[in-house]
């Protein structure tokens, strides 16, 4: 089959570090990588109500890097908007993507009909992005790929899933399209992860999408940030505070868990309640012992773990919860506290100058988080604007994404000299540093699409 032109469309994840999509256009066939909504600043999010400027009934298939909400959470729109095709993605990926739209579906649900009760919302009535019977019509289109396999697609374009660290189940795609190799990075993880081994590498690229989360920044290594851990519970919990941790469910929460628990093997930290407040943290916990090839951890380190932490589900024990005074630990979403349960903590917790608000990932443009370590006095929870006197602290060790080095590291196996790189997912400072340090490394030329542009191979 000839083909002149293969036509991509950045649909997402450009210029900005959310709402992955990548659609490829071969002319026969049109292929969405990723499919994740946007975060942070309002005018990114509205687009999240907004027709994609494509033709959705047109995509024939959704290949999924990994389960993290910017890269999935856009799929029941998809669906609604009339995607007819299948979802590819690793086993422990589309569990992850169930669970996760199954959570944001149901908060999302509660959240409106709170905002409607309240009054407190623009839209009369409000309404969510998408419910739970939406998700359940999108996880029927889901179709599990096999690891580090050439799977044929169509005529002429085959995909592989190749570990990639990060999160359970994250992978960077590799495609074959019509004999061109595309390479897509999906979110690279750490190089020396507590919880994940490192990432396999591409050897071959004809056209690369590289993410540029860290460009520019340095991670300290993980085992350093253990005694910042220690000197934060310690000062929080022996001034009578308590530690509120946003972070995604998924493997950071996990991560944290396993810290935490080490420490109070070792005596390092006192005994106080360490709590999960996740619909979908006892699932996720679950999945780490369905998915033993994909992490370090063994079936006995997951028990003693576990059984050191009280994990929450229901809404009403948050609600009961968030009006405890009584020092403790508390891990909840969302990580960028865009939404999920720790929005419901901040409500009653955040005047409290005891108290200590620590981050562990990555905090989007425009995001609560973001604003709360630039110094932010107030915070707007569910339509009010409640002081904020928490202690913030940082620490950027525990990020799931490869730094600048390991960024540039990734590439080091490659062969060839793509003819195209692109470098997206990343805010304009840390893909410009990126796109410098791969022209120093590898004297390779790059471009920084923005979003909604079009290319033309």
């Amino acid at each position: 089959m000839k083909n002149t032109k293969i036509t991509i469309h950045f649909l997402g994840a450009a210029g900005t570090v959310t709402g992955s999509k990548y659609l490829i256009d071969t002319g026969a066939h049109q292929l969405l990588i990723d499919c994740g909504v946007f975060q942070g600043l309002k005018e990114l999010r509205l687009k999240n109500w907004e027709y994609p400027p494509v033709d959705v009934s047109a995509i024939d298939a959704v290949l999924l890097t990994h389960g993290h909400f910017d890269h999935t959470g856009y799929l029941p729109r998809l669906v609604k908007y009339g995607f007819s095709g299948l979802v590819y993605g690793t086993n422990p990926t589309l569990d992850i993507a169930t669970i996760i739209l199954n959570d944001s579906a149901k908060i999302q649900e509660q959240e409106a009909a709170r905002a409607n009760k309240e009054g407190y919302s623009k839209h009369s009535p409000a309404e969510p992005l998408y419910g739970v019977k939406d998700v359940a019509k999108t996880i029927s289109h889901f179709k599990e790929v096999p690891p580090s396999q050439w799977i044929p697609l169509f005529e002429g374009i085959s995909a592989r899933f190749q570990y990639n660290g990060h999160i359970l189940g994250s992978t960077f795609i590799e495609m074959e399209i019509h004999e061109k190799r595309f390479v897509f990075s999906g979110d690279i993880g750490r190089t020396n992860d507590l919880l994940l081994f490192p990432p396999l590498k591409p050897e071959k690229a004809d056209v690369l999408f590289i993410e540029s989360t860290y460009g520019g920044r340095f991670h300290p290594d993980e085992v350093e940030a253990v005694p910042e851990i220690e000197k934060l519970v310690n000062d929080t919990i022996n001034r009578g505070g308590s530690l509120f941790i946003p972070s995604f469910s998924v493997e950071r929460a996990q991560l944290m868990m396993l810290i935490l628990w080490r420490l109070l093997n070792e005596n390092k930290i006192p005994k106080v309640p360490i709590i999960m407040n996740s619909p979908m943290g006892a699932s996720i916990l679950d999945l780490f012992y369905r998915t033993r090839d994909w992490h370090r951890l063994t079936t006995d380190e997951c028990d003693e773990m576990c059984d050191h932490f009280t994990v929450v589900s229901s809404y009403q024990e948050t609600m009961e919860l968030r009006s405890d005074n009584k020092p403790k630990i508390v891990i909840a979403g969302s990580g960028m506290l865009t939404g999920g349960r720790m929005l419901n903590y901040l409500e009653t917790q955040a005047q409290n100058y005891d108290n200590t608000l620590l981050f562990v990932g990555y905090q989007a443009e425009g995001t609560r988080g973001r604003k709360l370590l630039e110094g932010e006095k107030e915070v707007k929870v569910y339509g009010k604007w409640v002081p904020f006197n928490m202690e913030v602290a940082e620490i950027e060790g525990l990020s799931s994404h490869a730094d600048h080095n390991e960024l540039l590291g990734w590439m080091n196996e490659i062969t060839n000299i793509p003819e195209r790189i692109f470098i997206v997912h990343g805010e304009k400072e840390g893909a410009e540093a990126l796109q410098l340090g791969i022209k120093e490394t590898y004297g390779w030329d790059s471009q920084i699409p923005q979003l909604y542009d079009i290319e033309e191979l």
